[in-house]
Formats: structure tokens, sequence, C-alpha cells
């Protein structure tokens, strides 16, 4: 149970910090196919795996995208709402909105890392955490880098 709790969010830092990653290094937004060909290099998946996977990361793309424009049209409406004869209603009716659909994209996120997890086998799961558990080191590791350059 308790690796359960914690391969959930290590299958979503990998998933979704690569397009993160490569987008801040400016390569743009890995493809589909690049991320489960990345998937692949690492758990040795069987065809049938990465055409499930390549159908969840589509649907989950093609959900979340309609998703975060809403998201980032009520955060653009909310900033207009800043002035001196702002409209209590309607600012607390966006914010709302926003709520709500943050907690919906919070649910298809966790509903997707759970039908990722699926896919794999218990071996695989098992090399996952290892490469996560390096992943999370290294980071810790450029982190407390940074820190001694910094200060």
């Amino acid at each position: 149970m308790q690796v359960a709790k914690l391969f959930a969010p290590a299958v979503a830092a990998l998933v979704f910090s690569a397009p993160a990653m490569a987008q801040q290094m400016g390569g743009g937004t890995p493809s589909i196919d690049d991320q489960v060909n990345q998937l692949d290099e690492m758990l040795d998946l069987d065809d049938a795996q990465k055409e499930e996977l390549s159908g969840l990361l589509t649907q989950m793309q093609d959900e979340s995208s309609a998703k975060q424009q809403e998201a980032r049209e009520l955060q653009r409406q909310l900033s207009e709402h800043v002035q001196p004869d702002y409209d209590e209603a309607a600012i607390r009716a966006d914010a709302e909105r926003l709520g709500d659909l943050t907690a919906e994209m919070t649910a298809d996120s966790v509903i997707m890392q759970s039908q990722i997890e699926d896919v794999f086998t218990q071996e695989q799961r098992d090399q996952l955490d290892e490469a996560m558990a390096q992943r999370r080191q290294q980071m810790q590791q450029m982190q407390e880098q940074m820190q001694q350059q910094g200060g």
C-alpha cells in the first residue's frame, strides 16, 4: 500500500516533468511518441503497452489543453476585475469556476496516473520506482550545489 502511494507521484513526475523541463530548456514539449519512447527505454515496454500509453497520453493531452485554456481565460478575467468599481459577485463566480476547474484537472491527473500505473508490470513499476529515486537524489544534489554556489 505504501509503495502504491509513492508510485503514482513518481509516474506523474516522470511523465509530466519531461515536457515541462524540455520546454524550460527551449526544446519545446516532447511529442507523445517521444514520451512513450523514453518510458520504453527505461522499462522495455511491449507493443501493447506502448499503444496503450500513447492512447492515454493523447487523451490526457486533449482533455487537459482545453481545461488549461479555460483556466488561463479565467485568470485573465479575474485580473481584469481589479479596478475601483469591482463586481464582487463576478469575481467570486470566476474564482469559484477556477477552483472547480483546478479540482477537475487534479482529479483527472490522479486518474490518469492510476491508468498509466495499470499499464506496467510489477517489475516495471519497481524499475520506475528506482529510476525516480535516482532522479530525486540527482535533483537534491543539484539543489544543494546551487545553494552552495549562491550562498
